[in-house]
């Protein structure tokens, strides 16, 4: 299985790229700067809004850990909408991470977890444009996958290899906590391009932290 992963130099690329390789996947990254990718690896020195159709034919399926600065919020659909245009009428699939902003914390299905006192309000505009992201790749005809991670994303938490999936609620794990490791995310997500589970849909990840 060929992968590409945009933004495989960050935190969250790095943990994908070393899951993926561990299970024998072919994998490219696809950075902007190819002198931050010290492994051994196929490289597209590209940003998204550079990336073509002929760019991402070659693989299976294409995880975009794509994080714009807190300052401009609105590349999340500036950068979405560019990736559903060359997506489409292709084959490779799409694989996105978003935020747990989106997710519902109540049964009616009424309030999002940015709309809650608590959600950190220097956040909630990257997690709005994320939500409206998430809405503008529903309405495409591309194929996709959008993930959004737990509440708390643990950058230095332990791989488990284990994880429990939700859909569109925010979820807990043993302790009440909604809770990932980078590591454990990037099983979920592995797990997830290999085994197509979740076409043109969307789902959250939890875990246990070791």
């Amino acid at each position: 299985m060929k992968i590409g992963i945009i933004g495989a130099s960050g935190k969250a690329g790095k943990k994908i790229v070393e899951e993926a390789t561990t299970r024998g996947l072919e994998v490219t990254a696809i950075v902007r700067d190819a002198t931050k990718i010290t492994e051994s690896l196929n490289v597209i020195e590209k940003s998204i809004l550079e990336l073509t159709k002929d760019d991402i034919k070659p693989f299976d399926v294409i995880i975009s850990t794509f994080s714009a600065p807190l300052t401009e919020a609105e590349q999340y659909r500036v950068m979405g909408k560019h990736l559903t245009d060359i997506f489409n009428d292709v084959k490779t699939r799409l694989i996105v991470i978003g935020g747990a902003g989106r997710l519902f914390i109540d049964d009616t299905n009424s309030t999002h977890l940015f709309d809650t006192p608590d959600f950190p309000k220097f956040l909630i505009p990257s997690s709005k444009n994320q939500y409206q992201s998430y809405l503008d790749l529903k309405e495409s005809t591309i194929t996709w996958t959008y993930v959004s991670p737990a509440a708390f994303f643990d950058p230095e938490g332990k791989r488990t290899g284990n994880y429990e999936i939700g859909k569109d609620h925010l979820i807990f794990n043993s302790v009440g906590e909604s809770y990932i490791s980078y590591a454990d995310l990037a099983v979920a997500i592995v797990d997830e391009a290999v085994n197509e589970k979740h076409l043109c849909a969307a789902f959250t990840v939890i875990g246990e932290k070791e």
